[in-house]
């Protein structure tokens, strides 16, 4: 039984190019990219602060009027302008996510669990059985939801330990995946 959400011609081209000889599959899906925008919802809120101090900086270094650029060291004000497009780039991550959501295949054969990410640049994430430990379903009343299948840890910029987690982000029928992943751990153990 295959359940498909795949739309696309291309990709199930790309889903099917990463297949192993006969390997099946048994779902496939995208994230929903609404849904998957969210997920930079922090990101988002902080650079509203960023940005509105960004351009309150900026304002302030011109002395709160119209700057005069006949002087150069009226021009002080644009060494602002790179931390606004940085705050725009911010604000605008919501619009970047669901354009990326749009790349990104999550799928299940009787083999593993897969994520392909990217159009030109692919990142596949196989999920074998042998490596899933504990699966972390987040489930919301609708039915969408995560599915966290791996976690790493790292050390950030300041030698804070941090963890990332991986796995199926955003996707319709979660618990029915989830089954469909533990289903898949059982036969091969």
């Amino acid at each position: 039984m295959m359940n498909t959400s795949l739309n696309n011609a291309e990709l199930q081209r790309k889903l099917q190019s990463e297949l192993k000889p006969g390997e099946f599959i048994s779902w496939a899906g995208q994230p929903d990219p609404v849904r998957y925008a969210r997920s930079a919802r922090q990101v988002w809120l902080f650079f509203i602060p960023w940005t509105a101090f960004a351009i309150f900086w900026m304002v302030a270094a011109t002395g709160f009027l119209f700057p005069s650029f006949e002087d150069p060291s009226n021009l002080f004000f644009l060494f602002g302008l790179p931390f606004v497009l940085i705050g725009v780039g911010g604000l605008s991550s919501p619009i970047w996510m669901r354009r990326r959501a749009k790349d990104i295949i999550y799928a299940v054969t009787d083999q593993r669990a897969l994520s392909i990410e990217g159009k030109r640049n692919l990142r596949v994430t196989s999920y074998y059985p042998k490596d899933l430990g504990t699966i972390e379903r987040i489930e919301q009343p609708d039915g969408f939801g995560s599915l966290m299948l791996r976690s790493s840890a790292y050390l950030d910029a300041d030698g804070d330990r941090r963890t990332k987690m991986q796995g199926f982000i955003a996707i319709a029928d979660v618990r029915q995946v989830h089954r469909l992943i533990e289903e898949l751990c059982h036969q091969v153990t």
